[in-house]
């Protein structure tokens, strides 16, 4: 099954959207930073599935939060990353690999 963002983020509006709303975002950014933590141990000595499971966690709470906070994901990644970096606007980047991004 392919999925675009902006399926995926109605997909968890579709399931999740009362549950969020009542949560709101603090809570719901305490659950968002809750799976970054997963992630991090599980980048750090799970298993590739361990590693699949938190990524598709931390993308299903970034789309929440960006659901309660009225942001297209789509709209902003294009925004910002597609003209290129948003640094040096170029693409592959090529600013120095101490400077952000």
């Amino acid at each position: 099954m392919q999925i675009t963002l902006p399926q995926f983020q109605q997909l968890i509006r579709d399931l999740y959207g009362a549950k969020d709303s009542r949560r709101g975002v603090e809570g719901t950014f305490m659950w968002f930073m809750e799976e970054v933590g997963e992630l991090s141990a599980a980048l750090r000595g799970g298993t590739h599935e361990e590693r699949v499971a938190e990524f598709a966690d931390v993308l299903a709470w970034l789309a929440t939060l960006a659901n309660l906070a009225g942001v297209d994901l789509e709209s902003a990644v294009r925004a910002k990353y597609g003209g290129g970096c948003p640094g040096c606007r170029l693409s592959p980047c090529v600013c120095d690999q101490a400077e952000k991004p």
